[in-house]
């Protein structure tokens, strides 16, 4: 929040109900940027979210809500920590309610389409089509005439006003000519309805708007889960020593609180007393916990292993690096990609001409001097509303994008929106995230020296790493595979450095080079020269000595994944520029980096130092795509413009990403270009001729012709080359399937 005399700004992101197109969120937009107080408004129709800043001494979301409620919309302003919950409950309400119009408009229409098609001309076949087709215009789509009517109000439109006008005139019309049939006889016209264009027009965009609605709630259920990693209760620590559960909201900076084995962290603090073992994958990405001892800090969100201590609140309430997470993923969100912004002019100017071009051709007919020029006239209106009615426009991406997600599918490659899916195979910059992406995000052996080399040594390092808690003992024990163990006896933890214990009546210490040091255990310069290459190759390493004797040196290291030298060697060959980012120190990043043949790399990076750098390379220009797989990569994955999560990794990363690589596979990543490649010149083509079709189409239903053919389209051939335009649209999608990907 900023503060001046007479101004004070905030800045906040609320939920969007009711959108049903792009020209939806051109109208929220509109409305709230000329509503007084509002600075500026953006509309993110694909991620149903609205970012405002306004000045809260002259607005605040509660009017804002009630001015966009009066064009048939709803801001959702509830900022609770339920907000998520809530959001998707609405979500999961309002498609269970799409879903059963949209089976019920599709069952009703299929009788209606194949009379209109093939036997129109059977024994009461208007009043049977009329029968069925008036559920699904009336009932079914009365969304779409609620909205628009709404709107119109306004002075507002939208893809909902041209469904509801050309479905409206097309039914009224066929109604007419069903119940006065004679009438049209009498002028010389067949006596065609159009049940069929009204009733089968609705129920194909409620079942784009069912797919849609059933799309929307990804973001809420990814933030949901990333809320869920803050404990709702915690145990605060009293002056006498004993504990109380208290809600975590009602902590304060200072408070004393109590870590338990299994619990989460709940705010930011400091450990005061105590140690243990705390995973912070979530937010750091890496997959070894981090050891937690006095005057150590641990983050809210994180996991508790083994042990127990007292830590100091520090950043409580929104303050915590996991709200400040949780709030970077909302504000990338809701912000708007230039793609969105293009959609949004041609929604909003398309509706209002072909409205213009039918009211028009009305008119002209109107005052003419043909001998029918009120029959003209209103042939004309309907003509233009039937032939450009938006099912080539509309199917022409969704079909296009259907097939290519059904075929991504098969491949593994899981394509959550539309919109990314377009844009993928346009990025010049990926960002990759190390751990779990590049790497396999589990730490293995990767080289180990031995001194004396005696099957007595292992098997007394094996009895000793199954003693410890620390996991990198655990993978050293793994590694041993000895299961006859000796007895260990005075284990003792040094915190920082590692352990030492009795075994046999003889003392040993496994740990860092630091705790040879301490413990005056000499280090002849062949170990060192080997401990220092093994440092110097990226590994951790894990130290095993007598009092007298170095006994073996480990290095552990994060391995490289299969396929992953390979697909980052394609995506260089397709001119894509490649970083790597990690929470690593320096030389394990190098180490990585080289090996991989990456030149750009970032070490110690914390989360919202990866969205920053995100940001950084979009300033200069570039189509940045993130990949990544722990929660630490959630807010930088909400910003890039293509979001890619590896399966195997966090349910949040999965959860804020647009595309998922089921297989972890990095190789899926040149696929999914290529099939974006292939889905994007289908998409091109069909609007093309979606476009091409309008503008041939829509002067010819206008009448254009008649100083040639001295008659007006028939209806029922514009109701055809609708037909046929979409039939064009949906083929061509087909087509992918059988293209090389």
């Amino acid at each position: 929040m900023t503060e001046t005399d007479n101004l004070t700004v905030e800045k906040k992101v609320f939920p969007v109900l009711k959108m049903s197109c792009a020209a939806c969120a051109a109208s929220v937009q509109s409305m709230l940027e000329n509503t007084e107080g509002v600075i500026s408004a953006t509309v993110n129709y694909a991620a149903a979210i609205v970012k405002v800043v306004y000045n809260s001494k002259t607005t605040n979301p509660a009017q804002m809500r009630e001015v966009i409620k009066k064009i048939g919309y709803d801001l959702y302003i509830d900022e609770s920590e339920d907000e998520e919950i809530e959001i998707e409950k609405i979500h999961k309400s309002n498609f269970k309610k799409l879903k059963s119009k949209t089976i019920g408009a599709l069952l009703f229409s299929l009788p209606v389409f194949v009379l209109g098609m093939f036997f129109m001309d059977i024994k009461y076949a208007n009043y049977i089509m009329w029968f069925f087709s008036t559920p699904v215009v009336l009932w079914m789509g009365k969304d779409f005439f609620k909205n628009a009517f709404k709107l119109a109000l306004n002075y507002k439109s939208n893809m909902d006003t041209l469904v509801a006008v050309s479905t409206g005139t097309a039914y009224i019309f066929s109604v007419f000519v069903t119940v006065f049939e004679n009438y049209w006889h009498n002028l010389g016209f067949h006596n065609h309805v159009y049940f069929e264009a009204s009733s089968v027009v609705i129920a194909f965009i409620l079942t784009g708007k069912m797919f849609e609605e059933k799309a929307k709630g990804n973001t809420a259920e990814a933030l949901k889960k990333l809320m869920n990693l803050k404990p709702k209760t915690v145990n605060i620590v009293l002056a006498d020593g004993y504990f109380e559960e208290i809600p975590v909201k009602f902590v304060k900076k200072g408070d004393i609180l109590l870590a338990r084995p299994g619990e989460n962290i709940a705010v930011d603090g400091l450990v005061v007393s105590g140690n243990s073992f705390v995973d912070e994958s979530m937010l750091s990405g890496e997959p070894v916990p981090v050891e937690k001892f006095e005057n150590t800090k641990v983050l809210a969100g994180t996991i508790n292993q083994k042990g127990t201590f007292h830590y100091k609140a520090e950043n409580v309430g929104n303050t915590t690096v996991l709200s400040q997470i949780i709030e970077l993923i909302k504000e990338a969100q809701g912000s708007k990609s230039p793609y969105q912004k293009l959609a949004d002019k041609i929604s909003g100017v398309f509706v209002p001409i072909v409205i213009l071009i039918a009211v028009l051709s009305f008119t002209i007919w109107y005052f003419s001097n043909a001998d029918k020029h009120i029959e003209y006239a209103i042939l004309s209106f309907i003509n233009v509303l039937i032939i450009s009615c938006p099912c080539a426009l509309g199917l022409a991406t969704p079909t296009a994008i259907m097939v290519g997600i059904g075929i991504g599918a098969k491949k593994g490659i899981l394509i959550k929106d539309a919109e990314s899916f377009e844009l993928i195979c346009k990025i010049d910059t990926i960002v990759l995230d190390k751990t779990g992406t590049i790497t396999t995000g589990k730490p293995e052996v990767t080289n180990q020296t031995w001194f004396l080399d005696d099957i007595i040594y292992k098997k007394t390092l094996a009895s000793i790493t199954k003693h410890s808690d620390h996991p990198l003992s655990a993978t050293i024990y793994n590694q041993l595979n000895i299961s006859d163990l000796f007895n260990v006896s005075e284990f003792k933890n040094i915190t920082g450095m590692g352990n030492t214990a009795v075994v046999n009546g003889k003392l040993y210490y496994t740990g860092n080079l630091k705790l040879m040091q301490t413990n005056g255990i000499e280090i002849g310069e062949n170990v060192l020269s080997i401990i220092l290459d093994y440092q110097n190759q990226g590994s951790s390493i894990v130290i095993f000595a007598d009092e007298n004797n170095i006994i073996s040196v480990f290095a552990l290291n994060d391995s490289i994944k299969e396929n992953s030298v390979e697909a980052l060697k394609i995506l260089k060959q397709k001119s894509i520029e490649l970083y790597m980012l990690t929470g690593d120190n320096n030389a394990q990043a190098k180490a990585i980096a080289e090996k991989v043949k990456i030149e750009n790399y970032k070490a110690e990076v914390l989360p919202e130092g990866k969205t920053e750098f995100i940001k950084n390379l979009q300033k200069q220009g570039k189509k940045v795509a993130m990949t990544g797989d722990g929660i630490n990569d959630s807010a930088a994955l909400a910003q890039a413009d293509v979001s890619i999560a590896m399966g195997k990794g966090s349910d949040i990363a999965i959860g804020a990403s647009q595309i998922i690589i089921n297989s972890s596979d990095l190789m899926k990543i040149p696929e999914a270009i290529s099939l974006s490649e292939k889905t994007v010149a289908t998409i091109k083509q069909n609007l093309f001729w979606a476009f091409i079709y309008n503008i041939i189409a829509i002067p010819v239903a206008a009448g254009l012709l008649y100083p040639f053919t001295q008659t007006l389209l028939n209806p029922m051939i514009a109701g055809a080359a609708m037909a046929l335009s979409s039939i064009f649209v949906v083929s061509n999608s087909l087509l992918l399937k059988i293209k090389k990907i």
